[in-house]
């Protein structure tokens, strides 16, 4: 099953998805990692240690000291991992409004996770986004 590469498409189908939990990051080594590697939504192995993004309690309750709490917004639209250009229209609206995100591409959606103080902002400018179907791009 491939996903949508048509960045009109994509755009135009549009539908941020708030989650309702709070994540943070959190890195260290792959070992000291692993007993909270189930609780993760990813696993990132970097040179310099494993990335886990974790619900912010459960890090918090492991002693991991999370970092940027934020919540993730899912670009409900079964986007194509090889999709060209829309991850750029995303994190190029999102910066005009000053927010920053830290995209993750899944399978069959990606997601962006936004500043938790910025998730009502966010959503809004991705909704306009997809109004727009991107034509402010054009």
């Amino acid at each position: 099953m491939t996903g949508i590469s048509d960045l009109g498409t994509l755009l135009a189908g549009l539908r941020p998805e708030p989650d309702p939990v709070r994540y943070g990051f959190v890195t260290g080594p792959d070992a000291a990692l692993a007993p909270y590697a189930d609780s993760a939504l990813m696993r990132f192995v970097e040179a310099e240690g494993t990335t886990l993004i974790l619900p912010f309690a459960v890090a918090e309750a492991a002693g991991l000291d999370p970092v940027f709490a934020c919540r993730r917004i899912t670009l409900a639209i079964h986007s194509s991992l090889d999709a060209v250009g829309f991850m750029a229209q995303v994190a190029a609206t999102l910066a005009a409004e000053g927010i920053g995100c830290n995209p993750v591409a899944g399978y069959f959606h990606d997601h962006v996770f936004v500043p938790e103080d910025r998730l009502g902002d966010a959503l809004a400018a991705l909704k306009a986004l997809a109004r727009a179907g991107g034509r402010e791009f054009d």
